[in-house]
Parts: C-alpha cells; structure tokens; sequence
C-alpha cells in the first residue's frame, strides 16, 4: 500500500514536471512570436517615419525655392534692362563731371542722384506695378515732383537769384542789355528749327528756351506747354550750363580778332543806393508791362534783389539766397533728375532735343558776340565794347560771365572783363524770362 501511494506520487511529479516544462516552452514560443512582430511593426513605423520627413522636406525646400524665385523675380537684377543700365550710367557721368571736375556741383549731383533714384528697375507684370518714382501716383518723389510740373520751383529759385545778384554793372552801363537782348537770338532759331524737326509749336517753344542755358526758365516754360518733355528739357538745359566753359570758349574765339580780344573797356561808376532800389522796382513794371505772362518769374527776380537793396530786410534777403535757394535747388535737382525715367528718356525725341538744345545755345553765344560787334561799329574808340562780353548775353550766371573774365585775362593778363561781362549775363536773366513768357502768351490756352 506504502508503495503504491510512493509510485503515485512520482507519477504526479512527472506529470507536474512535463506540464511546467510544456507552459513554459509556450511562452517561450508566444513570446518569440511576439518579438518578431514587434520587429516587424517597428520597421513599419521607422519606414512611415522616414517617408514622411522626406515629404517634409521636399515641400520645404519646394517652398523655399519658390521663396528665393520670387524674391529674386523682385529685386533689380532680375528687372534690369538696357534703359536702366544706359540711365544709371548716365547719372553716374553726372556726378562724375560734379565731383571730379565742380561743373555745376550743385546741380549736377542733385540731378545725377535723382537719375539714379529714378531709374531703380521695379517689378512690373500683370498688372502689377511698384514703382515708387515721380510718375506714380502717392509715392514721395510724386508729391515732390509736383512743384516741377506746377511751376513752383522756378519762382523760387528766381527769388533766391535775385537776393543774391547785384545790377550794379547794368545800371552804370545800360547798353549792355541789347547784348543779353541779343543772345536771346538762339531761342527764336532753335524754335523755327524745332519745328523743322517735327515738334509742334509748345513743344518747339519748349526746347528753343533751352538756349538761354537757364533751367528753372526752362522748366517753367515746359511744365505750361509741353509737361512729358519737362525730363530732357531740363537736363539738356542744366547740362550746357555746366557745359559753358567747355562750350563757350571755342565760339569766343572763333568770332573776333585778335585785336578785339584784348580791348580795354571803361570802369563802371559808381552806382547809388536810390539807383539800386529804384532798378527793381522800374524793372519789375517795365518787363511785365512789356511780358506778362512772365511775371511768376520776373515778379520774383526782382522782389528778391529788393529785399537785398532795400537794407531792411536784410534777414529776409539772405533766407531767400542761402537756405531757400539751397533747399529748392536739391529738390529740383532730384525730382528733375528722377523724372528721366528710361522708358520716358531715352527716345529719339530727347536726341533731337539735345542736338537742338546745344544748337540753341551756341547761336545764343555767337548772337551776344555778333551784337556787340556792330555795336562797336557806332561807338567811339574809347567806348567800345570788347566782343567777348557779348558772350555772357545767356543767362548762366555768373559762369558764362567768368569764362568771358578768363579768356580776357587769356590774351591780356590786365584786362580783367567780369564786372563788365556780369551786365549782359543778369540782363540774359531777364531776357530768357521776357521771352518765355512772349512764347507762353502766343501758345498757352
């Protein structure tokens, strides 16, 4: 009995023993099995993820690129043309001739930097225009280049010229004015050769002014007749002026004798301070009397040199010949210079008015020279007028003045000609004035 009880007992631990061993080995197997699809689903999701960080990227760099395509669609590279390069160039040489040689640097840096401000190549397509310059609409250089196009500048440049001039020489010696009368001769050919060219009449008024080698003048007369021209107008017109000791000497000397050269002209007396307050006042009358249409001008010229002679506004008078004039010339200058825009500038029209322009003025010069030529024909010895001052008939004060002073000094170390020359030059002032306003009366409706 004792032993059947002892085999069944091993019985029961041999069979205890292969089920522990049989639980055992299935776990084992169900936790190989899980192992392995674990693996499996970890592969799966490394692989997804791997795939979708590919799809990030590719939409980011598509993304970027698209960026950096437009970006680069927007900058002035991608935008530049020809025009714009022949323009920028242009402004550059501008500021070269001022800071390199001081033709004009007050004019010709102004103007320079706006060509260059004006001709910044902007993106343009569909419809889509950003352009900031003078010819759009609300942009800064708009607001500012509606004193040009409204002729309100060149008044005020007037004013400040005025404080600053002194008609001394012309009041000593009024025959000289038939010499600024005479150099005016260039306006009215170039005029009649304009039209010859193809331009209507406001618009050959417009460039013929241009002999007179007076900007705001120039400007004045374009923005009434002929607004879209007032960019080449008034480049051509400040370029010669800076141009008149390049220009001027040649044609002096092209047209009288060596005996001429050197002839020795009386001293100017003495003017009084009645005269001198009296000048503006007789002059501002008589000249719009004579051109009305020409009093924004004139009316200013003359106010300015009697706020100067009057000597009791002195505070007035050197606002009106410092700070103002300074502060109109900059922005003239940068507006004038901004408007010349490549689609707008470079056309055949503005080479014809160039060629017509440096025409003008180079009969402008030979006319004042010529004049006083015959003038001398009826003058006595002693009171004959050297041709040379003839040439500062074109109102580039004082530069055209200056060159006649130097090339005087030239051929007689002791014949100095400025005080002399300044008559004509500030008469030519007055002169280019009349005359824009004569052609603004017969051509403005």
């Amino acid at each position: 009995m004792k032993r059947s009880l002892t085999l069944i007992a091993i019985f029961a631990i041999v069979m205890l023993a292969n089920f522990i061993a049989a639980q055992i080995n299935s776990a084992s197997d169900d936790s190989t099995i899980h192992s392995v699809i674990y693996s499996e689903d970890s592969a799966k999701y490394e692989a997804s993820k791997q795939s979708v960080n590919e799809e990030v990227l590719l939409e980011t760099t598509k993304a970027a690129e698209k960026g950096l395509r437009k970006f680069w669609e927007y900058t002035g590279f991608r935008n530049l043309t020809y025009g714009h390069f022949i323009m920028i160039l242009f402004g550059l040489f501008f500021l070269y001739l001022g800071i390199q040689y001081n033709y004009e640097p007050l004019l010709l840096v102004p103007i320079g930097t706006g060509i260059l401000l004006g001709n910044i190549p902007f993106f343009q397509d569909g419809g889509i225009n950003l352009q900031i310059g003078v010819y759009q609409e609300g942009s800064v250089l708009n607001y500012l280049y509606f004193g040009v196009i409204k002729g309100v500048y060149p008044p005020l440049i007037f004013l400040g010229i005025g404080a600053m001039t002194d008609f001394s020489s012309l009041i000593s010696n009024p025959r000289l004015i038939l010499l600024g009368a005479a150099a005016q001769l260039g306006i009215f050919i170039t005029f009649i050769s304009s039209l010859a060219f193809g331009f209507d009449l406001r618009d050959a008024a417009s460039i013929g002014i241009i002999g007179g080698a007076d900007g705001p003048t120039a400007i004045f007369l374009s923005s009434m007749l002929s607004p879209r021209l007032i960019g080449p107008i008034a480049i051509a017109a400040y370029s010669y002026m800076a141009l008149v000791p390049v220009i001027q000497p040649p044609i002096m000397r092209l047209l009288t004798t060596d005996k001429e050269r050197v002839i020795k002209m009386k001293p100017p007396r003495t003017v009084s301070k009645l005269e001198k307050i009296l000048f503006p006042i007789i002059g501002l009358l008589f000249t719009t009397f004579i051109s009305p249409s020409a009093l924004p001008l004139l009316g200013m010229l003359f106010f300015g040199n009697l706020l100067k002679e009057s000597g009791v506004t002195k505070r007035l008078a050197d606002t009106a010949r410092n700070a103002m004039i300074d502060i109109v010339t900059i922005l003239i200058g940068i507006t004038v210079g901004a408007s010349t825009q490549a689609d707008v500038f470079l056309t055949k029209q503005s080479v014809f008015i160039f060629i017509l322009g440096a025409i003008s003025f180079m009969f402008a010069t030979a006319g004042g020279i010529i004049f006083a030529k015959i003038m001398n024909l009826f003058l006595k010895e002693g009171d004959k007028i050297n041709p040379f001052v003839g040439a500062a008939g074109v109102s580039a004060v004082p530069d055209s003045a200056r060159v006649v002073q130097m090339e005087g000094l030239r051929y007689d170390p002791t014949n100095h000609l400025l005080m002399h020359a300044m008559a004509p030059n500030v008469a030519g002032v007055i002169g280019s004035a009349v005359a824009a306003g004569i052609l603004l009366s017969f051509l403005f409706v």
